[in-house]
């Protein structure tokens, strides 16, 4: 067998990296359940006309099929692809199950996707997201565009993401569609969808080829492609933007309910964590189903890799016949995060493993009393592992030098203190007496520390 190579795009984290990202998950977990999110799992593949019926995105499906199909079974699996996000595998389960949800729904889901896309620093081919998503029937009042971003808020801003103590890891990006859309109508373009795509674009190609993609997309005359572009450079922490785009001249209905929408986001996020979010009329998201608030999340100190967090409200994902469900939703990309935090060495663990004691093996005929050591300590919730054979004490302890575990058990003659058990700090030396039943590790030693 040939020595195997590594799959571009497919990122396979060691150990330490692999406990980091338990411990980022953990804390994401936690605050979408503080906000009621339910946690909720959907099957790895959609119908293929699921997975495309909203936006351009066939080049990024992966097709799934047998290596060998049973040719007396009609075909099945042809029409199946890998989901690429967790929005659309949600909008069908609430169509297929609304029947037995209580509305409005608040599921969180963090789960795998697979995208085909080139890999490259930041970007993977197999990643991790971690969704939530809340809809109603028929109607969802605005007031949770508005909630989500504080749930992003409070899920990153206390991981330590190489920030100084108390600031803000992220800066949230805000708009709302139906600013660009009533602009666009304002000004007289017929095709707003068209806009909004050549809008989206900006960052990656710059102002003058977007001015031609109006042009040439959206029917825009240069002075509409100029007065798009205006309305994308409008930028404000606070609901003073309203006044930049109010300056500009446009009237319409649509654009009159988004900048009421917008700072209504902004001033909320404010009030909860000021500097949290930015008005950003740029932000467009690509994707069609989008129809209201849009959310990008830029790491503080990573913003050339472009959004590690975004989503937005989609008013018609979620239809079926007369049935309408209209939601709204933001997705961590955990993977994303977590693979430039990595590539920078900007965080750490305190030690490779979570093992906290290390129980020495005095020899093999002592295997069961070690065994019952570490099962005494692990009862009270102290990660233990036995040492792998009964090497010299020296070489035992080295062992554990080595994985990072900082204290070693050295049974006595029984099973208690009484009978000569002790602990050994093995980074700074101290050996005292100790009993399974009550010794504690310091808080800090107890599991490894994420830094």
């Amino acid at each position: 067998m040939s020595k195997p190579t590594p799959i571009s795009g497919f990122p396979e984290w060691a150990p330490p990296q692999r406990m980091i990202e338990q411990y980022v998950l953990e804390r994401i977990r936690r605050t979408f359940e503080l906000y009621g999110f339910a946690p909720l799992e959907t099957r790895a593949v959609e119908p293929l006309d699921q997975l495309l019926r909203k936006g351009e995105t066939s080049k990024e499906v992966y097709l799934v099929r047998r290596l060998q199909g049973d040719p007396d079974e009609p075909a099945g699996d042809d029409g199946l692809g890998l989901h690429f996000d967790l929005t659309v595998p949600f909008a069908r389960y609430v169509l297929e199950n609304a029947g037995r949800l209580q509305f409005p729904f608040r599921r969180y889901q963090i789960q795998k996707v697979w995208r085909g896309e080139r890999p490259q620093e930041g970007r993977y081919r197999e990643f991790l997201q971690a969704d939530i998503d809340v809809v109603d029937r028929d109607t969802l009042s605005p007031h949770y565009e508005a909630e989500f971003p504080l749930v992003i808020g409070d899920a990153l801003g206390g991981l330590p993401l190489g920030q100084a103590d108390g600031a803000l890891p992220i800066r949230i990006q805000v708009n709302n569609r139906k600013i660009c859309e009533g602009f666009y109508l304002g000004i007289g373009l017929t095709d707003p969808d068209a806009a909004l795509r050549a809008v989206d674009r900006l960052d990656r190609v710059g102002p003058d080829r977007v001015a031609a993609l109006l042009v040439e997309t959206a029917g825009a005359t240069e002075a509409q492609a100029k007065a798009c572009l205006a309305l994308a450079e409008i930028s404000a922490a606070d609901a003073s933007f309203a006044d930049a785009v109010a300056a500009l001249g446009v009237r319409h209905p649509l654009l009159d309910e988004g900048v009421a929408e917008l700072v209504r986001v902004i001033e909320t996020a404010a009030g909860h964590a000021p500097g949290l979010c930015v008005a950003d009329l740029r932000i467009a998201r690509g994707l069609d189903y989008y129809t209201g608030t849009v959310y990008e999340t830029q790491l503080l100190g990573y913003e050339r890799f472009g959004s590690v967090c975004s989503g937005g409200r989609y008013d018609n994902l979620a239809t079926a016949g007369t049935a309408r469900f209209p939601g709204v939703g933001i997705s961590v990309g955990v993977t994303r995060l977590l693979g430039l935090l990595f590539g920078a060495d900007a965080l750490s663990i305190s030690r490779s493993v979570p093992t906290c004691v290390l129980v020495a093996l005095v020899d093999e005929e002592r295997r069961t009393q070690s065994d019952r050591i570490a099962a005494a300590l692990r009862a009270r919730g102290i990660p233990t592992e036995v040492a792998p054979s009964a090497a010299k004490f020296g070489k035992q302890i080295r062992y554990a030098e080595r994985r990072g575990i900082p204290y070693v058990w050295f049974p006595g003659a029984g099973d208690g203190a009484e009978a000569g058990d002790t602990v050994k700090d093995i980074r700074s030396g101290d050996q005292v007496s100790a009993a399974a039943d009550s010794w504690q590790p310091p808080a800090e030693d107890l599991l490894p520390r994420v830094g």
